[in-house]
């Protein structure tokens, strides 16, 4: 399978998006910008571009692109939970847990979202603690308070603002 790898310039920072000729396979935080021609860049992987365009311009509210993330049937599951929080809401680890119809797998929840390849378009950073806290999220919880800001999900947070 060919893979199609580009970087896309947005306001959290460089995102390098992976695709194959048909389905998005990664999105992933990038310190290096890869640099790839956008003429050789399949449909399927300009949409995504375009989406998030979108989506970080604000016109977005729910990406509709073909994915194809690698993992386990636990994991499919948690991530197929994450695609129906809508845009601008959160939910907690806790919830999330027993919505899934297993209050007790709050740890195993965590760690399906923490494995998420896609973030942004399969929206772990709606997740936060029972308490309202941010926690987790592997661009680092500022990026996931800005998302959440950008979204509307939360006016301020004490540990990024400035008094």
């Amino acid at each position: 399978m060919t893979s199609y790898i580009s970087c896309f310039e947005s306001p959290i920072g460089p995102l390098s998006i992976t695709s194959s000729a048909s389905h998005i396979l990664e999105i992933s935080f990038s310190r290096k910008q890869n640099l790839t021609s956008f003429s050789n860049l399949p449909t399927i992987h300009l949409s995504c571009i375009d989406q998030l365009q979108q989506y970080f311009s604000g016109t977005l509210k729910a990406f509709d692109l073909p994915l194809k993330p690698v993992g386990t049937s636990f994991q499919q599951k948690v991530w197929q939970a994450l695609m129906k929080i809508p845009y601008g809401k959160t939910i907690s680890y806790q919830k999330l847990s027993d919505s899934l119809g297993d209050p007790r797998a709050i740890r195993a929840v965590a760690a399906a979202n923490g494995k998420n390849r896609i973030p942004v378009v399969i929206p772990c950073h709606r997740v936060i603690g029972s308490d309202g806290s941010l926690v987790g999220f592997a661009g680092g919880l500022k990026i996931k308070e800005w998302l959440l800001r950008h979204e509307g999900a939360i006016a301020q947070y004490h540990l990024f603002s400035t008094p």
